[in-house]
């Protein structure tokens, strides 16, 4: 492992590591801090779509009336509320979002960040939000596939592809109900995430030192347009920012 330090840098030019909790949402506390923290704005197709609305979209629209056995972390509820709730994620998303990365001035964007990620309430609520989008768009994929419609990614079929997660049910149930909880994000869903962000996350994997895994980008296929942030994990479990040098 100290090699595999030593050679961040000098070879990457990483000089220190900003530790991030550890816990069950370490690598979304630590994707979405960088996000907020670079003022990165919303994704092109969140602008177009109305994200408050998304929850009442799959339920009503959709018929998934199964989206009451979401789990939110932690907390562990399920329930009739679970649709209320969901609502009070995307709206927290929602207004962070805009509002920090409409803050230009870096300091004060800086210590707005500080001051959500320090509110356990708030940002957990974002990372909820972000697991329900992520649901969204598997439910999305899923009916294209259904209707013989080419999915909007390949990553959609490998995620459905799995035992665990052959259909949106099974992928919030068996996947993504426990993250935050008892599991973080696999590799799959790290992929899922950085396409749905429309960020490239560069991860310097040290357990994977001297092999071609070591440095990897999530998703592989990126748009030359997205914005780049980067994560160092040990053990693909937790996550830490990597701070380059100048």
């Amino acid at each position: 492992m100290r090699e595999a330090y030593e050679e961040l840098f000098w070879s990457y030019h990483i000089k220190y590591l900003r530790q991030v909790r550890r816990d069950n949402y370490c690598v979304l506390r630590a994707v979405l801090f960088q996000i907020f923290s670079q003022g990165i704005p919303f994704p092109s197709w969140m602008k177009e779509k109305d994200i408050l609305k998304l929850p009442e979209k799959l339920l009503y629209s959709q018929g998934c009336n199964w989206i009451q056995q979401y789990s939110f972390g932690p907390e562990r509820y399920t329930g009739p509320n679970a649709f209320g709730k969901l609502r009070k994620c995307m709206e927290t998303l929602k207004t962070n979002w805009t509002e920090i990365s409409a803050t230009k001035d870096h300091e004060e964007r800086g210590n707005l960040c500080n001051t959500l990620f320090s509110d356990e309430s708030k940002e957990h609520k974002l990372y909820e939000a972000i697991k329900f989008i992520m649901l969204y768009e598997v439910v999305e994929a899923y009916e294209q596939i259904k209707n013989r419609e080419e999915p909007m990614h390949n990553l959609f079929s490998l995620l459905l592809a799995r035992d665990s997660s052959s259909d949106p049910l099974s992928f919030m149930m068996n996947h993504l109900n426990s993250i935050g909880d008892s599991i973080c994000l696999d590799q799959v869903e790290l992929f899922l995430l950085g396409y749905l962000l429309e960020v490239k996350i560069r991860v310097y994997r040290l357990h994977r030192f001297n092999t071609e895994e070591f440095q990897v980008n999530y998703p592989d296929e990126y748009r030359r347009e997205w914005n780049e942030i980067s994560l160092l994990t040990e053990d693909d479990r937790y996550y830490h920012i990597p701070l380059f040098r100048m």
